[in-house]
């Protein structure tokens, strides 16, 4: 029979590709897990990971058989979650992640409101980009998930949260007419500067704009927006940036921000979570709490653009 330590100590060797670094994650020694995951190999009669000097590669039969391993401990682990939550509200240990250009504006408010909400809650931050983090909420290393939608995966759940629409920022010494209002014509007149490959702030910036094929645009390496605006405070180009990081950003340098027309671009931030988990209603619960932060944010007042003062960010619980 196959036992689920088999499939935790062959879901670790899979994710680290490493003995070593598995036996660690696993607090076992590296001999035990070797011959647990031989064990394993042995009953399913397929040979799952090629071995060498290099490390671990996973055999055609064995990528198939982490993926399903990765899924049923996912499902072990709701399962546990299910029996704890009967009739109990957010605690024990729960795996946030979200995407970093919702992070560094949300978390600083929500994190204060969470805990003393939540006194039980054991909370771990993960922030990294969305393909990491839906891969890592189906292998359930995540529980919960703060991210631009849409998000298409049969096994994935989501609600919308808010929008947060984009504004363009520009040098201060731009000669631009006052109250102008943006237009996608004025990215093509300069160098229009993106996160890097990966981010879906980026895509989604090029999408709503529909500049795909502008030959102006520069991601030669900016893994954030605090960057992104050094660069174009200095003169170095322009940029979208989300009215959610304006209070952070638009205060650490000297940028002009100015209002798209009609209809002016935007994303909307959402939650995702594995349909099998038994934990909705309290992130739906958690979802609420995010809006209200967002909604207190901008209820406090954002910085303008030159289309007049910018709208606040509205945040719709679902």
């Amino acid at each position: 029979m196959i036992s689920l330590k088999q499939l935790r100590y062959f879901d670790a060797v899979a994710r680290t590709g490493h003995f070593g670094k598995a036996a660690e994650q696993c607090a076992v020694t590296q001999p035990a897990l070797s011959m647990q995951i031989q064990e394993l190999e042995r009953v399913l009669g397929l040979q799952l990971m090629e071995r060498d000097r290099r490390g671990v590669m996973l055999t055609d039969g064995g990528r198939e058989i982490a993926d399903r391993a990765a899924r049923i401990l996912a499902d072990t682990r709701d399962l546990v979650d299910f029996a704890r939550r009967q009739g109990g509200v957010l605690s024990g240990p729960l795996h946030l992640g979200a995407i970093p250009s919702v992070a560094p504006y949300v978390l600083p408010q929500l994190l204060p409101r969470i805990r003393e909400t939540y006194p039980d809650l054991d909370l771990f931050i993960r922030e990294t980009q969305t393909q990491h983090l839906v891969r890592e909420l189906l292998d359930g290393h995540l529980d919960l998930l703060v991210l631009a939608l849409p998000v298409e995966h049969p096994q994935i759940e989501t609600i919308r949260l808010f929008d947060d629409r984009f504004l363009l920022a520009v040098p201060r010494s731009r000669s631009y007419p006052e109250r102008i209002l943006a237009t996608p014509d004025m990215l093509q007149q300069g160098r229009l500067l993106l996160l890097e490959e990966g981010h879906c702030l980026r895509d989604q910036a090029l999408a709503f704009c529909n500049l795909r094929r502008v030959e102006n645009i520069d991601t030669s390496g900016a893994s954030n927006l605090s960057t992104i605006v050094q660069l174009v405070a200095n003169g170095m180009g322009m940029t979208l940036l989300p009215e959610l990081s304006l209070d952070v950003e638009a205060q650490r340098e000297p940028v002009r921000l100015m209002r798209f027309a009609d209809p002016e671009p935007q994303r909307t931030i959402g939650l995702a979570w594995r349909r099998s988990s038994p934990r909705k209603r309290h992130f739906v619960e958690l979802g609420r709490m995010i809006a209200s932060v967002v909604e207190s944010r901008a209820q406090a007042g954002h910085h303008g653009g030159d289309g007049g003062e910018h709208r606040a960010v509205r945040g719709h619980g679902s």
